[in-house]
């Protein structure tokens, strides 16, 4: 029995002497090496990325500088107070309805945006006919490759006097009126259609983790006379219960990043100052009054929040079940 200690004692303390370091680079290259068909796969990925993504990133230096086009990002001069743009967009007249109006809009997304593509991902995996799901699934996919300018125009069209909106109402005896002015009529339609055009795509995600669910799991439900309810709830729910975490971290992140190209495109003069939100205000000042090191500080603080609100997710995330943190 003692020499058996002695023994485990003796392999506990092999394991926990550090190899000399040519050792550890040696096996660093060897586990390399075993992997160079999956590392050569990624490779083109990884390069892609740290040359559009990572290379560029340089260019947040103007959100500190008096930037001049002729000079460049290097050569161009530094403010007398490096965050005189941050201080600048903090003093503008509209920061507060601008940084209600962003949030507003990214909150009230999110929240039919984020649940519909799992409640269609659960309802598209009870479906029996392999046929008939295949037929619905490839239908909810085509709006994710509609243009935001086709979108705009549909909305348009169905939002005028005499569009599918207002024949709707006139069904229900409500009086016709132009949805495209004012404010009012905004953002159900707003968040209508990105519900129509993210729910088929988004659910691709959820519909993979279902399907690799168990089907032994389901035998034994319906021989214990489960019904559909009782197998989502505690079958398809706890597979798909990771994924959602992780898509739900990450939206977070996307709540300031609203899509200001169907935002831009769907303003007019009635309601531009009452929709306006940050992606578009960027968009104005920096396309179109030339003011990139503004609009850069405007950018630079929007990607500051984001992170926070994606870590402070994440951390949230930890304390409540850390198995299903992103970190």
């Amino acid at each position: 029995m003692k020499q058996r200690q002695k023994k485990q004692a003796g392999t506990g303390n092999s394991d926990n002497i550090r190899l000399p370091l040519s050792l550890r680079n040696k096996r660093f290259f060897k586990l390399l090496w075993k992997q160079k068909a999956l590392i050569l796969l990624t490779l083109p990925a990884v390069i892609l990325v740290i040359i559009f993504k990572y290379r560029p990133m340089y260019g947040i230096l103007i959100a500190f500088k008096d930037y001049k086009p002729k000079l460049g990002i290097w050569n161009s001069p530094w403010e007398d107070n490096p965050f005189a743009n941050f201080i600048r967009f903090y003093r503008y007249v509209n920061f507060w309805p601008l940084i209600w109006n962003t949030i507003k809009t990214g909150v009230m997304t999110m929240l039919f945006t984020f649940p519909m593509p799992i409640v269609f991902a659960l309802m598209l995996n009870e479906l029996r006919g392999k046929w008939f799901k295949r037929g619905v699934q490839t239908i909810s996919y085509i709006p994710h490759f509609i243009s935001v300018v086709v979108i705009v125009g549909m909305l348009n069209s169905f939002a005028s006097l005499d569009g599918l909106f207002n024949v709707i109402r006139g069904w229900t005896g409500l009086e016709a009126i132009n949805m495209n002015f004012g404010a009012e009529f905004f953002l159900p339609m707003y968040i209508g259609s990105a519900v129509w055009q993210g729910m088929g795509w988004g659910s691709i995600i959820y519909l993979s983790a279902l399907s690799n669910i168990n089907s032994t799991l389901y035998d034994v439900a319906n021989i214990d006379g489960a019904n559909r309810w009782h197998k989502i709830k505690n079958i398809a729910w706890p597979a798909i219960m990771p994924t959602v975490t992780v898509i739900l971290i990450l939206n977070a992140g996307n709540v300031l990043s609203t899509d200001f190209t169907k935002i831009l495109l769907m303003q007019n003069d009635t309601n531009r100052s009452l929709i306006d939100v940050i992606g578009t205000f960027v968009y104005r000042i920096g396309i179109g009054q030339g003011e990139f090191e503004y609009s850069t500080a405007v950018n630079l603080f929007v990607s500051i929040v984001s992170f926070i609100m994606v870590y402070g997710t994440n951390k949230i995330t930890q304390k409540l079940n850390p198995e299903n943190s992103l970190w």
